[in-house]
């Protein structure tokens, strides 16, 4: 064996321990703060965890997973600090118009059949999909019909999307987003500005409870006819996306309605023979009886 052979596979085998032993720390942090402070991150995705974990590491300079464990499960808002690295939301008023018109053309005329309805957001985020779904409501005259729960794991976002109060260029992209969905108003009649931010209308906030809820550990959320959960499954791995799938069954009536993100499906998943498909692009599917 020739010394160049030698050194790279030392140094392959230096790698593989580094990458063990890397693994190991990450397992046990991720241990430690289910175990600390109840949040639950051991299903998820393990290449987009990794990343944001190496992320929070480097911007930090912590020099390894074990010394940010023994850092976090003492500190509380060194945990806090974690938190949005961990659940990063990509969310928008009237995010993908598309989803909007399909809502507003195939789900809204069989929601409004019912003389009162339940909406749960699942990962609401910092609250603009829930907003731009009471405002869509609101437009056709079934919000007093409404009741919308807006759920999240993080405490950050909640208190962001319950205030309601976002930039000036979060509302210009809504507003765009907006006139693509072709509204019948303007956003604008939904907000007003003040101090440099724009301000939700409290006529739409009154109609969405947000509240903390963990698609992991937590319960059904009651009996529902619509379920939004957008661009949250792909960062849990197939054995908690099932088991997440199969909690958003149990909370829907028959006849209700599931929307995912545009990256995600029903296909393989092991609720899927209990709904019909009715937009494949939207990804709404239907609660049917087998």
């Amino acid at each position: 064996m020739s010394r160049n052979t030698a050194n790279k596979l030392a140094n392959e085998e230096l790698n593989n321990e580094f990458l063990e032993i890397q693994n190991i720390e990450i397992e046990l942090l991720l241990e430690a703060l289910y175990r600390r402070y109840g949040y639950d991150f051991r299903n998820y995705s393990r290449a987009s965890l990794d990343r944001r974990l190496a992320q929070f590491l480097s911007d930090n300079h912590y020099y390894s997973y074990l010394e940010l464990a023994a850092k976090l499960i003492r500190n509380r808002i060194d945990f806090l600090n974690l938190l949005p690295y961990l659940s990063i939301s990509v969310t928008a008023l009237f995010r993908d118009p598309f989803f909007y018109v399909e809502l507003r053309e195939k789900v809204l005329p069989i929601l409004k059949t019912w003389p009162h309805f339940k909406i749960w957001h699942a990962g609401c985020a910092t609250g603009e999909e829930p907003y731009s779904m009471a405002i869509l409501l609101d437009e056709y005259k079934l919000l007093e019909r409404t009741t919308i729960y807006a759920t999240d794991i993080s405490y950050p976002a909640l208190e962001t999307a319950r205030l309601g109060i976002y930039s000036l260029e979060t509302m210009k992209q809504g507003s765009a987003n907006y006139m693509e969905y072709r509204g019948i108003s303007s956003l604008s009649d939904y907000y007003h500005v003040n101090y440099g931010a724009a301000k939700i209308s409290s006529r739409i906030k009154r109609k969405i409870t947000f509240s903390r809820h963990s698609l992991v550990d937590d319960k059904s959320f009651g009996e529902m006819q619509l379920i939004i959960c957008r661009n949250v499954l792909i960062y849990f791995n197939e054995k908690l996306k099932n088991e997440v799938l199969e909690l958003f069954l149990e909370s829907l009536e028959f006849g209700g309605y599931l929307c995912l993100g545009d990256k995600e499906s029903l296909m393989f998943s092991s609720v899927e023979n209990h709904f019909s498909v009715i937009d494949d692009k939207a990804k709404i599917y239907k609660k049917i009886r087998i």
